[in-house]
């Protein structure tokens, strides 16, 4: 049976119920969603148009709608519970799966949705409004694991591994390590070959979604004398000899997603079971990085509008000296620069998709989108508690949790340093004569 979210990609379908609203979400706004040729042209005057950045295909307005929907019902009655436990509920994976989040461009023929990359993008920004733990589960399954199995993976590898990961199974992106974090390619996992079989020996650190991955992508060097040009990617099962997944972190934020480390000791990995082709695995998580910097731009952007969301409704109805918060104009020119914030956030990270998508070049974009969008998280909750007064401090209400969310924004898939100075060789670059 599909997935309710590949049913969406249905010509019959024309009707997706709207979402439901409480009082809390009162101040959600619906945004322009209203399908838009690519490009157009005014035969009067010759000129070419084109669409605003949020607009958005019928396919991609039906799936941002069913998924704010989604969001709400059957994820925002655990956000709470989750974060006290530091614990994915089993119910919340379990529907993500069902609803087809998991594997939002795996094709049809191995259980997926059959969407695009700007899908993902939309998806993971909506879930991040209502909880950023959940987001970033789905973002590490759908911009890595999912695009390097379809990318890589032999008809065999496919075959076996994309139908469970758009149906039952968790993925994981093994990289880090205690001694390589930015600089990426000084691992020490190694990986030595015996006849048809390697085995994996080393340590990783940082791992996201090790908790309930069934499946992880490791990268081993194979030949450490070649430096990082031996780094190779290995499919490992969950259930091999000698994978010992570690104790989960005390995290300061997206306390729900499971953040482990992930030892290999004497780990028989087959031959078959490399992927993609041995010595390309720096070329790999490069390549995966860059894609997922705009996934990670994406969560921050729904971070900080769901914060907004949530605090803006209060300022309107919180009334101090005779007259609501909202009404003062500092308070008015602070929520509009945050506003502004955000929206250049947002656009920011939906050009670097767009990029991406039509083959583009997008990789400083993708660094901008990173980078802005991480500081833009970090100024609307901090504001966002201001606003809220003492409450925004409590655990009453979800904007300090936020707030607590957002700082890994700054730090994973390229720290803000690393940004910068990504984006700074490509400017130079940009003015060589």
């Amino acid at each position: 049976m599909a997935a309710p979210f590949a049913r969406i990609f249905s010509k019959s379908l024309r009707q997706i119920p709207r979402p439901w609203g409480s009082s809390c979400q009162s101040g959600l706004r619906s945004r322009s969603t209203k399908s838009l040729p690519v490009m157009g042209s005014d035969h009067t005057s010759g000129v070419v148009s084109f669409p605003p950045l949020q607009t958005y295909s019928e396919e991609e307005s039906m799936m941002k709608d069913a998924v704010k929907k989604y969001a709400q019902e059957r994820i925002a009655p655990f956000v709470s519970k989750m974060d006290e436990k530091s614990a994915m509920d089993e119910e919340v994976i379990k529907s993500l799966f069902e609803q087809g989040l998991m594997g939002i461009e795996i094709d049809p023929e191995y259980g997926g949705t059959g969407s695009s990359f700007f899908a993902s993008i939309l998806v993971i920004e909506e879930l991040a409004k209502v909880d950023p733990s959940v987001s970033v589960l789905c973002d590490i399954q759908n911009t890595l694991i999912n695009v390097l199995f379809t990318k890589l993976g032999t008809p065999a590898q496919k075959e076996k591994y994309l139908s469970h990961l758009s149906t039952d199974m968790i993925g994981s992106f093994c990289l880090s390590e205690a001694e390589s974090g930015s600089d990426a390619f000084a691992l020490k996992t190694r990986a030595e070959k015996h006849k048809d079989f390697y085995v994996i020996n080393g340590s990783k650190m940082w791992i996201s979604n090790a908790e309930h991955a069934g499946v992880f992508l490791v990268m081993a060097n194979v030949n450490p004398s070649a430096g990082y040009r031996g780094i190779t990617c290995f499919i490992v099962d969950r259930e091999t000899e000698g994978l010992e997944i570690g104790k989960k972190e005390n995290k300061l934020g997206l306390r729900a997603s499971s953040t482990c480390p992930v030892n290999f000791d004497n780990v028989k990995v087959p031959e078959s079971n490399i992927l993609g082709e041995i010595g390309h695995g720096y070329k790999y998580a490069i390549g995966m990085l860059n894609e997922g910097r705009i996934g990670i731009a994406a969560q921050m952007v729904g971070l900080a509008q769901g914060c907004f969301d949530h605090t803006v409704p209060y300022t309107r109805q919180r009334v101090q000296f005779g007259k609501r918060i909202f009404d003062f104009q500092g308070m008015q020119h602070q929520i509009a620069h945050v506003a502004t914030q955000i929206e250049a956030a947002r656009l920011l990270t939906y050009n670097a998709a767009r990029l991406k998508e039509a083959g583009r070049p997008f990789i400083k974009e993708a660094c901008m989108a990173k980078y802005f969008s991480a500081e833009v998280a970090t100024l609307t909750t901090s504001k966002c508690i201001e606003w809220m007064g003492g409450v925004g401090f409590t655990k009453d209400y979800p904007i300090e949790k936020y707030y607590r969310d957002c700082k890994i924004g700054t730090i994973y898939e390229g720290t803000t340093n690393i940004q910068l100075s990504t984006m700074a060789k490509f400017i130079d670059k940009e003015f060589e004569q």
